[in-house]
């Protein structure tokens, strides 16, 4: 055997193994993140916070795992992130919460149920909060991973 011949010997075995390697390879893990979606709702240990209301700013992180839309390019196969913001802006707005947690935590419940995650986490800041000293803002996390 002369050298080419080895050569395309050895182009025919990385080749075949390549295709295997094509024919195993799994889909990529998703995750969707929404950054900054602003509600007004009605969280506040006072009444009067709960009762005037106030503005809230969410990041929200969906890890799907795997997604048929990365292969289709098809909406109904991932997950919607303008029904995400909406979900959450009825969680939000569905009663008034004391405090952040259980308000992350119950729209972390929502989507985990709604959307079939492998987790989700959500981030819930109030800008200007009313404290007596001068703060930026004051923000919760709540993450959640399916049972």
């Amino acid at each position: 055997m002369d050298r080419d011949d080895e050569a395309d010997e050895f182009d025919d075995v990385d080749a075949s193994e390549q295709d295997e390697a094509d024919e195993e390879a799994v889909e990529p893990e998703v995750t969707i993140e929404v950054s900054g979606l602003s509600l007004f709702t009605h969280v506040g240990v006072t009444a009067a916070e709960r009762e005037v209301g106030q503005r809230l700013v969410l990041d929200l992180r969906l890890d799907l795992g795997e997604s048929d839309a990365t292969v289709t390019d098809r909406l109904e196969d991932t997950v919607d992130y303008a029904e995400v913001c909406d979900t959450a802006n009825l969680v939000a707005q569905q009663r008034s919460y004391k405090t952040l947690e259980r308000l992350c935590a119950a729209i972390a419940d929502r989507l985990l149920d709604r959307y079939r995650a492998h987790a989700v986490w959500v981030k819930a800041a109030k800008p200007e909060p009313p404290l007596a000293l001068p703060v930026a803002e004051v923000s919760v996390e709540v993450w959640r991973e399916a049972a």
